[in-house]
């Protein structure tokens, strides 16, 4: 994720939303950085205004609290993760005429998202550990995105019926609690272990014909 730029002191010419922008997104980085630091409970507003350079009173403007901060950084974290996803599912020149395997497939999105948590790791504490910390609407708002990563297993292993789904959720749980011990412990390293861990789970449900045929 690219870290908003500092507005400049004294008069702006930019226009007030263009303000809005930077200030939302310095604040989003600055509260990654603290929850990653202390988590979400020790974190204070004063501690994102020090990180961000942002006055109290214009956090105000843009958030009407630590909470309503904390999910915008969450959003913002989700949205560079399904960046890297989809990047990492697009197909590359060198692809086959006939398509890639669903396995294959499954191996690029997987590497796509594990990179991106080693390259964000402070967002990625946030977007797995922290989240809990944060109250029922933060929790919500991850289990609607465990959802959609359900719908992107389905689409990219071909699960068709209700087994292939149920399989899909089982992977998507799995990844969950795998990442997520990874992010609670701050043991990046551990991101490689799950890997390998995840890519012979999803390779058994496939063998066991929990998919539809390639």
């Amino acid at each position: 994720m690219v870290t908003p730029r500092r507005l400049p002191r004294g008069r702006t010419a930019l226009p007030p939303e263009e303000v809005t922008r930077v200030q939302r997104g310095r604040l989003c980085r600055a509260m990654i950085e603290a929850v990653a630091e202390k988590g979400f409970a020790a974190t204070s507003v004063q501690d994102v205004l020090q990180r961000s350079g942002v006055a109290r009173q214009s956090f105000y403007q843009v958030f009407s609290s630590k909470l309503d901060c904390f999910l915008a950084a969450f959003d913002l974290a989700t949205g560079y993760l399904k960046e890297r996803i989809t990047e990492g599912l697009a197909p590359s020149p060198g692809d086959p005429d006939g398509g890639v395997h669903p396995l294959d497939l499954y191996e690029r999105g997987l590497t796509a998202y594990l990179d991106a948590l080693r390259t964000e790791w402070p967002a990625a504490r946030l977007f797995l550990a922290e989240i809990y910390a944060a109250g029922p609407d933060a929790v919500e708002r991850r289990a609607a995105n465990q959802e959609l990563l359900v719908s992107l297993h389905a689409d990219v292993l071909g699960a068709t019926d209700e087994r292939g789904m149920l399989a899909c959720r089982m992977i998507v749980a799995a990844m969950a609690s795998l990442v997520t011990g990874a992010a609670a412990t701050d043991r990046r390293d551990r991101l490689d272990e799950a890997a390998e861990q995840l890519r012979a789970y999803v390779r058994a449900l496939w063998d066991a014909g929990f998919f539809a045929p390639a």
